[in-house]
């Protein structure tokens, strides 16, 4: 029995619970013009996506783990025809619908689903010739959407579990995401917190809603790196004023006490922290070497100042950083494709840096990042490989397509 339903004090605690979706029709319901805007680079086949998501699905399994899925549990939270109806005008507003007569096509066409096929149909999309609704020539309600297939979008990027919310100690953060196509998916977390019957009874302490309209945060630039040491990426998905909104919840209300909080280029392919920086190990971290320029890269300690406010502590030594921060004599920084100038670059665009974590040391790694690795093996790490020819189109690895719900503590911190 556990002895809290979130229990996330660490990024390398033995993985208890994890929640994942599996890749369904949303994966190859775009094509190639509509890419720019769905966040994807190609075009993933989805047979062998899913194999591939089994596969990693079943590594976790075998290790102990207790696998959820996200699609599952929003689809149980709908345990009422008032939530359900409160959920579906949520997500036609935020899909653009408010009101008007698309709106109500597409609340006749979804509410008297079964709540699985609901959920599963909104995940994958609702084309135009879906939907019976004759068009209109000139229609204002459809203006916007003239020529294009669909009503609401598909949401191929919801196999990255880990950035819609994360867990913190006892608790979590519901992302308010940066680009409008991914920021429905939260929808699903807090329809989660609050109405599934494992969740909505415990009390959970929210670090932060999704309810912030002027700031961002995604859980990939959120690792948990001890029971009261964080580190937080100032990226292209996360900001600033984010930043300080939960540190200060937490620094008021939980254990945590520090946010190393560290800079790093704002473009596609180092979107998040956890494309270039992971932890491993007590005192090991994978490292991405294109985001340190002559070893130096710009981070800021965030601490209690003692007043209510933020104290903030200025290095440029990642490395130094994380040994003050962690009280450590020494840190093994692991560089993607052993530093090399061509591997590096290659293989972290394919998540070669996004390893998850299942027990210290140990840790799932895509199988195409052979040269990452052969080192990290060589530094002493349990290498566990996965296929990946198709999730990794997506540009996201393991840690980016799991969401841990529970670890358990580890003995030393």
């Amino acid at each position: 029995m556990l002895d809290h339903l979130i229990n996330v004090n660490s990024e390398i605690g033995k993985l208890k619970v994890v929640m994942v979706h599996r890749p369904g029709k949303e994966i190859e319901n775009f094509t190639p013009e509509m890419m720019h805007r769905i966040l994807f680079d190609e075009t993933p086949d989805l047979w062998i996506a899913q194999k591939e998501h089994d596969y990693f699905a079943k590594v976790l399994k075998d290790h102990g783990t207790k696998v959820l899925y996200i699609e599952q549990l929003a689809a149980q939270s709908l345990t009422s025809p008032e939530i359900k109806n409160r959920f579906l005008e949520r997500m036609l507003n935020e899909s653009g619908y408010p009101k008007g007569t698309v709106h109500d096509a597409l609340k006749a066409y979804l509410f008297p689903m079964a709540s699985q096929k609901m959920i599963n149909t909104i995940i994958a999309g609702v084309r135009k010739t879906d939907v019976d609704l004759k068009p209109v020539k000139h229609s204002f309600d459809d203006a916007e959407h003239v020529g294009y297939p669909f009503y609401m979008d598909p949401m191929p990027n919801l196999y990255f579990t880990r950035d819609t919310s994360a867990c913190i100690g006892n608790g979590l953060s519901i992302n308010r995401m940066t680009f409008p196509v991914r920021r429905r998916e939260s929808l699903f977390n807090d329809l989660i917190i609050k109405h599934h019957p494992l969740f909505k009874s415990q009390h959970i302490p929210l670090w932060r809603t999704r309810n912030h309209y002027h700031t961002h945060i995604e859980g990939g630039d959120e690792e948990v790196l001890n029971n009261h040491v964080m580190a937080i990426g100032i990226s292209q998905r996360t900001s600033i004023g984010a930043i300080k909104g939960i540190a200060l919840r937490l620094f008021k209300h939980s254990h945590f006490d520090t946010i190393l909080t560290v800079l790093i280029p704002h473009n596609h392919a180092l979107m998040h922290l956890d494309t270039v920086f992971t932890m491993i190990n007590y005192d090991q971290f994978t490292v991405y070497p294109g985001i340190l320029k002559n070893n130096a890269i710009s981070t800021w300690t965030i601490t209690p100042d003692g007043k209510g406010g933020l104290h903030y502590q200025y290095d440029d030594n990642l490395k130094r950083a994380l040994k003050r921060v962690l009280h450590l004599d020494e840190i093994d920084l692991i560089m993607t494709g052993n530093g090399d100038p061509i591997v590096a670059p290659r293989e972290q665009w394919n998540d070669g840096t996004n390893t998850l974590a299942i027990a210290p040391g140990v840790v799932v790694t895509y199988d195409r990042n052979y040269v990452s690795n052969l080192i990290l093996e060589k530094h002493g790490l349990n290498v566990i490989t996965i296929p990946s020819s198709e999730l990794s189109r997506g540009r996201g690895g393991p840690r980016c397509m799991s969401c841990p719900i529970y670890r358990e503590d580890l003995k030393q911190q």
